[in-house]
């Protein structure tokens, strides 16, 4: 199944990776690894995921308090926003339009 980024989803990445980074090099490699594991899990199970109040479907973190927000349209995955659990709902989602 093809994969595809929002563009912005890699400024999203990389703002986070300087904030763990600036911590610490062991936290920013996690976090880095729980993304890569993020994507695999989606990937590998696309429709596993919830919906949330956006209409996309949800992959939570396991150990950071991050989730990516995508979509499966036409054999299509397209992950559409990377943010913190607390972040404002709506923060991404002009990204997506249907």
């Amino acid at each position: 199944m093809e994969l595809r980024f929002h563009r912005r989803v890699q400024a999203d990445l990389d703002e986070i990776l300087e904030k763990y980074y600036g911590i610490s090099g062991d936290l920013g490699d996690d976090f880095f690894a729980e993304f890569q594991i993020a994507v695999t899990k989606v990937r590998a199970q696309p429709r596993f995921f919830h919906f949330d109040a956006s209409g996309l479907r949800r992959c939570n973190f396991d150990r950071f308090p991050y989730h990516l927000l995508y979509d499966l349209h036409h054999g299509l995955l397209r992950v559409w926003v990377l943010r913190h659990d607390q972040r404002h709902p709506g923060f991404g989602l002009r990204r997506f339009r249907r």
